[in-house]
This record gives structure tokens, sequence and C-alpha cells, in this order.
């Protein structure tokens, strides 16, 4: 089964609302499990870089520290608070 055809029994299917919860926790359980992978990927000291979805700038800087979702990033620019799935090493 691939994406399309899992979005359109979603949306076009005869799904009860119980079976649309267990969907949305399963899309939810999965999106944690990426972003503690992510977030076990990188160190104090890290070299990475994300872009901004405020002004579509790339930033570059260093990891100061690694939180639960977040990452602390010090850039030229300033420090900022990055969700980890974000990150690329630079």
């Amino acid at each position: 089964m691939n994406v399309k055809e899992i979005n359109s029994a979603i949306m076009f299917g005869n799904l009860t609302n119980d079976q649309l919860s267990s969907v949305i926790d399963a899309v939810k359980f999965a999106r944690m499990q990426l972003t503690k992978q992510k977030t076990r990927a990188f160190g104090i000291g890290d070299r990475v870089k994300f872009t901004s979805n405020r002004n579509g700038l790339t930033y570059v800087g260093d990891v100061q520290k690694v939180k639960i979702k977040f990452v602390l990033v010090k850039t030229p620019g300033g420090l900022f608070n990055v969700p980890a799935n974000m990150l690329e090493v630079a």
C-alpha cells in the first residue's frame, strides 16, 4: 500500500471515529520515534544547519544543548531553539 492509497482510504473510506483515532495515534508515535532518533544523533559541539520557517534563511551553528524534542543552537545571529527534526549535520 502506498501513500496515495493510504490517504484516499483515510479521506474517502468508511472509517469510524475509533479507527481514525487509531491512525492518528500511530502517526504521532511514528513522529515521536523519528524525533528521538534525530535527537540522539546530535551532541554538544556538533556543527548543524537548519532553514528557518519564518524567513527562509539557512543558519549554521553549533549545538549548545540537546533537550527532549528541541536542540539549542548557537549561530552568529544568536541562540535558536530548533526542533530536532529540522536539523542537518553541516
